[in-house]
């Protein structure tokens, strides 16, 4: 499919580590819909690019699409936003720079207006947007999360 920006490809939204495990179970992580693409279009082109340009290093995106047995794989809710493909979440390494990205994010007017959800965990950050709807500007720390919450 090609590049969706400068930055992300199709490719790496419907990548995953689970792959071995779902071509067990005869299942294909591809974005089934042109409303799941039009979703990811628009997360990667009003949150992501925008994001990363801010952000100036590459942003590695750890789970994007997620098909409904991928989801179940991973112990996602079944109304996950990365069904919808209205979700990614970023790999940081560390507590520190999920703190980084996230405060970013949040204190960039343009890209906050675009926001859904942020989702602090110790080595990812977990950003949606909503395609259609009212965005709620959620800022969440999962318990696995230790780093720096002041600030953001």
């Amino acid at each position: 499919m090609g590049t969706i920006s400068k930055s992300f490809s199709w490719a790496e939204f419907e990548a995953t580590s689970h792959a071995k495990e779902l071509e067990r179970r005869g299942v294909r992580n591809v974005i089934p819909s042109f409303e799941v693409r039009d979703s990811v279009l628009a997360l990667v082109r009003r949150v992501l690019q925008p994001l990363r340009d801010k952000y100036g290093k590459p942003m590695k995106v750890n789970s994007g699409y997620r098909c409904k047995e991928l989801n179940e794989i991973v112990g996602g809710v079944p109304s996950s936003q990365h069904r919808l493909g209205e979700a990614a979440d970023i790999h940081t390494g560390s507590p520190l720079e999920t703190f980084r990205l996230a405060h970013l994010a949040k204190s960039t007017p343009e890209i906050w207006a675009e926001i859904d959800q942020l989702i602090c965990y110790d080595t990812f950050l977990h950003i949606s947007h909503k395609r259609v709807g009212v965005q709620r500007h959620q800022l969440l720390f999962d318990k696995s999360y230790r780093g720096r919450r002041l600030g953001i």
